[in-house]
């Protein structure tokens, strides 16, 4: 089996957050509500049986009448196998459950196998391993729940002891398991037990009707949101990572900030430079996957020259003032201006929708940029206010005076220069 060897989870960003499901992988999920892990094991079983990989469902939480009836047309796969440690775990056995057997059973088209000894670690893991036994590909499992395991078993010490057996076992298998906990009933002791063996560990919480994603581990992938919560919707069987079900951008950082970078003409690499983040994290916060850490906003908003306000307020309305205020201009970083003695600014808000985008460019004695200001999306105008600048487009160098004007339509000069002992100043516009 190689170690890369990847299948998908049924939700895209997921996937994308996780750089897929590698197969081998024990995925730990806790459910802060108890509720919120079912949907990513309903889409995880939907895909693997849409992809003919067989599915064993261990419960120990629900009736196999209850159960199949929720899980749908997961329930009508003939890959699809369902090991009942309820009838005679938790249901004792009773009537109601076992008269399922007696009269529903032989009708559903999937694979029931009821564990009459459920209670016994040794006899189910004995079952487990029979059952996969009989099965042939990549195997997805699904174990609803370690919490109800624990409860049956009467204690973490028998249910960490299946675990730390199960879980190594499975890695080798070739197989991929969901293992669904409620975080508040297991002890720190256990929970970092399960995590150090397991190599993927996702937090699941909802707080004020907001429901977030948390990837505590990844083992054998890079995550630049490791330990960061990532906003999602759910809508039925449907998981949207950072924004709702009707597609609106709650807060707004994502498509602002796509926005304002291009305005500015910076890619998400050069952006993640100048932050001192990874691409990939601009990438993330662009489409909105995750939120960006206070830190790392603030610096945003100093390298595009924004209010970091203007990343969660609408765009101007059109009803504002006409003229700008030059002290109202910001500092932008973008590439000519990273070097020293020169500074870029923003003349006009980045959100007032005009169809060019002004500037000033100070240019100190003795200064040079080794590339152009802009990564120009049009064409550019510009005029010198106060001394003496020269560019060099291709092999030919320009000069450019006082009350000179420079129109560039597709030439991007190579250089820019200030070689006279005074400051240079130009008024520059950048159409979009």
């Amino acid at each position: 089996m190689s170690e890369k060897e990847t299948i998908v989870s049924g939700i895209p960003d997921l996937d994308r957050l996780l750089e897929g499901i590698l197969i081998g992988d024990n995925v730990i999920w806790y459910d802060d509500a108890g509720s919120l892990a079912p949907v990513f094991c309903l889409r995880f079983m939907e895909k693997c049986l849409e992809e003919t990989r067989p599915v064993i469902y261990a419960s120990f939480d629900r009736s196999p009448r209850n159960l199949l009836e929720r899980l749908g047309p997961i329930a009508r796969h003939p890959l699809f196998l369902l090991m009942d440690c309820f009838t005679f775990g938790k249901g004792r056995g009773s009537p109601p459950f076992v008269s399922f057997y007696e009269q529903e059973a032989q009708a559903w088209p999937c694979r029931i196998h009821c564990v009459d000894r459920p209670g016994d670690v040794d006899v189910f893991m004995d079952t487990l391993y029979k059952l996969h036994g009989e099965l042939s590909g990549v195997v997805g499992f699904v174990f609803e729940s370690l919490t109800g395991m624990q409860e049956l078993w009467g204690g973490e010490d028998n249910m960490a002891r299946f675990y730390t057996h199960s879980c190594p076992r499975l890695y080798e298998l070739s197989t991929v398991a969901y293992w669904i906990m409620e975080k508040k009933a297991h002890s720190p002791r256990l929970r970092a037990q399960v995590n150090q063996i397991a190599q993927v560990v996702i937090e699941l919480a909802v707080k004020r009707g907001t429901t977030t994603l948390t990837v505590l581990k990844a083992e054998g992938r890079n995550v630049p949101s490791l330990g960061d919560p990532v906003v999602y919707w759910t809508e039925g069987s449907q998981v949207v990572f950072g924004q709702d079900v009707r597609g609106s951008d709650r807060v707004g950082i994502g498509r602002r900030l796509r926005q304002v970078r291009s305005e500015r003409g910076l890619s998400q690499t050069e952006l993640a430079r100048l932050v001192g983040v990874t691409p990939s994290s601009i990438s993330q916060v662009e489409s909105n996957l995750i939120y960006p850490s206070i830190p790392a906003l603030l610096k945003m908003a100093e390298v595009l020259g924004v209010p970091v306000a203007s990343f969660f307020s609408e765009e101007a309305s059109g009803e504002e003032s006409p003229v700008f205020c030059e002290a109202d201009a910001l500092l932008v970083k973008t590439f000519g201006a990273g070097s020293p003695g020169i500074r870029v600014k923003a003349f006009a808000p980045w959100d007032f929708g005009a169809k060019a985008q002004p500037y000033f460019i100070e240019m100190d004695p003795g200064s040079v940029a080794g590339t152009h200001f802009f990564k120009r999306k049009g064409h550019e105008l510009g005029c010198v206010l106060s001394g003496t600048v020269a560019f060099r487009l291709g092999h030919k160098t320009f000069t450019a005076r006082k009350g000179d004007v420079i129109y560039l339509a597709a030439e991007i000069p190579e250089e820019w220069r200030n070689s006279a002992p005074e400051t240079a100043r130009l008024f520059w516009v950048v159409v979009r």
